[in-house]
């Protein structure tokens, strides 16, 4: 991903760890997750919040999930797991999924790619 699109801080507001992480791991989790902030960053803070747990640690059923609810109409809840053992691998594997849902849901909801809000934007103009 290009560093420049990335920024942590957008990652680092709207985060929370859930089950299975240590807070001296956020600032690592957060790098990790950084390129997901520039697609999350067309939306308020307020909109967004986003959650990660870890279960079985270490063992061979681990599974990180990632969680992001985006407050829309209609609201978003969107869910990335990965069962990579190394933890990083499962971390880029749960965040470029995350990029793809979001991507995918904001392409639905674009007047462009939607004939009805098209008409109805194109009729208030």
């Amino acid at each position: 991903m290009n560093e420049a699109n990335e920024d942590p801080t957008v990652i680092d507001r709207r985060l929370h760890l859930a089950t299975g992480f240590l807070s001296s791991e956020r600032d690592w989790i957060v790098r990790r997750l950084a390129a997901l902030g520039a697609r999350l960053r067309s939306f308020s803070d307020t909109q967004v919040e986003l959650s990660i747990s870890l279960k079985g640690r270490n063992a061979v059923d681990q599974r990180v999930t990632l969680e992001c609810w985006i407050s829309r109409t209609p609201r978003l809840h969107l869910v990335s797991t990965s069962t990579a053992l190394e933890l990083a691998v499962a971390l880029n594997e749960v965040r470029d999924e995350l990029i793809r849902q979001v991507d995918d849901a904001k392409t639905r909801t674009e007047p462009r790619n939607n004939r009805l809000r098209r008409q109805t934007q194109q009729g208030q103009a």
